[in-house]
């Protein structure tokens, strides 16, 4: 039988001595920290949080009066996790902000290492343009920016838009490989057809002499009106699960994956009046909600939702949802990462 391990004092002298000298030969004992470097289950100091759009709004339009989106390079609120004060991260892993682009303005181009995606939230009709397409935003749609591509934002409509930002900028700190770059133009120019993606990509079909796959989806919309219905013929069609309802990943059109590597976006339906069941997994996700309204437990927190509230569920955190009326949530997370490197594991428990 393997014997106990004996406790030992690691405050006398003579380990205050040895320890002093290995700090000046910069190394640490790791029997010190061992317990917290490997642990049972996951622990993150992330904490389940929500914002209500009722308040991040005015906030937002106040930002408006006080700032231009050219000023501003990116007129965004970041939503922080209390449990990350001053670190721009509402996951260990991920940033969110609310960007706000008011009629007339331009959010000028830039490029950078860190890949973006965007979840339409108000406004129909502004533009983004990625890489020389310029591409219509309207509530609910999906807007990607891969690593390093040209973009900026235009609203030539009448009212303002809003949307969810995400990146993956604390995955990029992690790895120290962080760059960015600023063009001499406002505007980059125009040089695809708008539609040119969603033709190439978006109607079941790619071209026969396509290029290799890259990473990232050449998708850059995904409309939000294709799998409101999509997600409408399975909730009328097919079992619910159990702890999702319906849930639908957005795919990567070469090759069926995640849409872009570091950042994995899906949607589900949550039926009216149903209560999923308890569940968890190591990729801390965030949520928005595209319509309906309903409650979300997540750990021991309960929050009511509402159209276009954003909520975080952190790894490892338990998560249930009860909608009052159909209830369409966006998400994102790092699972794409998570699975690439055999990390990912999730945990369903209908008495939880």
């Amino acid at each position: 039988m393997d014997q106990m391990r004996q406790p030992v004092s690691t405050t006398t002298p003579e380990f205050a001595g040895y320890y002093g000298r290995l700090t000046r030969s910069n190394m640490a004992p790791l029997w010190e920290v061992l317990k917290n470097l490997v642990t049972a289950e996951p622990v993150s100091p992330a904490r389940p949080a929500h914002w209500p759009y009722e308040e991040v709004r005015p906030l937002l339009f106040e930002a408006g009066k006080l700032i231009s989106a050219e000023q501003a390079e990116r007129r965004v609120l970041v939503l922080e996790n209390p449990g990350l004060r001053n670190q721009s991260s509402i996951t260990h892993s991920l940033y969110a902000g609310i960007q706000l682009v008011l009629p007339g303005e331009v959010a000028p181009q830039h490029r950078h290492s860190q890949a973006a995606l965007r979840f339409i939230l108000e406004g129909r009709g502004a533009t983004t343009t990625v890489e020389g397409e310029r591409l219509e935003m309207c509530p609910g749609d999906l807007i990607l920016t891969p690593s390093w591509q040209w973009h900026d934002h235009q609203n030539e409509t009448k009212e303002p838009i809003v949307w969810l930002d995400g990146l993956d900028i604390a995955l990029v700190a992690l790895l120290d490989a962080g760059f960015a770059q600023h063009a001499n133009q406002k505007e980059q120019e125009v040089t695809r057809p708008k539609g040119t993606s969603r033709a190439l990509y978006g109607a079941n079909m790619i071209p026969v002499d396509d290029s290799p796959a890259s990473l990232n989806s050449p998708l850059m919309r995904y409309p939000y009106e294709e799998a409101r219905a999509a997600l409408e013929r399975l909730k009328q069609g097919t079992d619910w699960d159990s702890c999702h309802g319906i849930r639908m990943r957005y795919a990567h059109p070469r090759t069926g994956d995640w849409v872009m590597p570091t950042m994995g976006p899906a949607i589900q339906l949550v039926p009216g009046r149903f209560t999923t069941g308890a569940y968890r997994a190591t990729d801390g996700a965030i949520f928005a909600v595209a319509e309906g309204h309903g409650s979300a437990k997540i750990g021991n927190e309960n929050f009511d939702l509402s159209p276009h509230d954003v909520f975080v569920c952190p790894a490892w955190t338990w998560r249930s949802f009860t909608a009052a009326e159909d209830l369409v949530l966006f998400t994102f997370s790092d699972r794409p990462v998570q699975e690439k490197l055999g990390l990912w594991r999730e945990e369903r428990s209908a008495d939880h």
